[in-house]
């Protein structure tokens, strides 16, 4: 009986925390009904979504022959921003305002000649804007030689007269006192970390001097158009693969042109090795002299392209999922992958300096006696 008494109080107790249970679990399967009726009559919706966001990422990495800070209207073809000149060499120079694309969407006359802009690309069209397909879906209209100032080369324009005007300010602040002023204190200790554990223990102290300037011009420039590249102005230029190239086969005539006899000899005819091994390895090695440039083209480009389609494509997420607890968690990631990619900006920078200085380093590496 008293086991009996205590069991009805217990159960008596446990009563309310059933219903509390029973209520919860109801509640949760009526939302996740209710979730999944709004997901399947808005599945359209978010395909669409989805193909838009895809677009907008697609458009947001391609340089453009305008600059544009945000658009009003999209579809009355709204923007805010400014034109830049487009010039082109088709059977002799054409030069006119980027205005008459009006954002692509118009073609543009020009000394009899019709253009227009397909993804990007300035091709030769007629009044209408015919745009002609292979079998592969590939444009063959006709592409003048662009000459144009893009985006990416205003920011290219506007980082070098930047760094000028920096390291002027710098030198100059040096003729009156010993200790730099300025921003020249912030930009002191990354010249001598560049200089003391980047050039000289790569290249050594015999050599370095001659390296030093391409070596501080390329890390800063690498460096302050990544971090540009973060803001919202949409300036994306490292992730254009024409730059990196430049860059790279700027390293690459470096260490050609300066590279001493040893360097030649130890890939055209190494030393202690048998004669059918140095015909076999020669090509080998001069192939790596074309590698080497490659690999710092493709590395850079890729880094930066890949960081900023995550990071874009973790902010598509928020317009995606549209509810309290999906938009914060993709804000919240996409802040701290932010945070990340400032130090990726850095990063990048001082890798291709590093691995510039190592290239320079062996090619001017003296021969040692054993």
């Amino acid at each position: 009986m008293h086991g009996f008494f205590e069991t009805d109080i217990l159960s008596d107790m446990q009563k309310p925390f059933y219903v509390k249970v029973l209520l919860v679990a109801t509640l949760l399967l009526g939302i996740n009904a209710f979730a999944q009726e709004k997901d399947h009559s808005s599945s359209e919706e978010k395909g669409s979504l989805k193909t838009e966001i895809k677009e907008f990422i697609g458009h947001h990495l391609l340089d453009s022959h305008d600059f544009t800070l945000f658009t009003l209207d999209e579809e009355n073809n709204e923007h805010v921003g400014f034109p830049l000149p487009v010039i082109l060499w088709d059977n002799g120079l054409k030069v006119f305002s980027s205005s008459k694309f009006h954002h692509g969407e118009s073609v543009a006359e020009v000394d009899g000649n019709y253009y227009a802009l397909y993804h990007g690309k300035i091709v030769k069209t007629d009044s209408e804007g015919t745009i002609n397909y292979d079998e592969d879906h590939h444009a063959t209209n006709v592409k003048p030689l662009d000459f144009s100032i893009t985006k990416n080369v205003v920011f290219i324009f506007l980082v070098s007269a930047l760094m000028l005007f920096l390291f002027a300010r710098m030198a100059k602040s040096y003729k009156t006192s010993a200790l730099p002023k300025g921003i020249g204190r912030l930009l002191e200790p990354i010249v001598l970390y560049i200089r003391d554990d980047i050039a000289i223990p790569n290249i050594g102290k015999k050599h370095y001097k001659k390296y030093m300037s391409y070596l501080l011009t390329v890390f800063f420039f690498i460096w302050i158009i990544n971090l540009l590249g973060l803001t919202p102005l949409g300036v994306n230029v490292t992730n254009n693969i024409a730059v990196t190239f430049a860059l790279a086969i700027l390293t690459y005539l470096i260490t050609t042109f300066t590279a001493n006899k040893n360097y030649w000899k130890h890939i055209f005819w190494m030393p202690d090795v048998p004669v059918f091994m140095k015909i076999v390895l020669a090509p080998i090695e001069l192939l790596g002299t074309f590698i080497k440039p490659f690999s710092l083209m493709i590395r850079l480009y890729a880094n930066i392209t890949a960081g900023h389609v995550v990071l874009m494509s973790i902010l598509g997420m928020m317009f995606i999922f549209k509810n309290w607890i999906g938009s914060p968690l993709s804000f919240g990631l996409a802040f701290a992958l932010s945070l990340l990619e400032l130090l990726v900006a850095a990063l990048q920078a001082y890798i291709f300096t590093m691995l510039s200085a190592l290239y320079f380093g062996s090619a001017v590496e003296e021969h040692h006696d054993h």
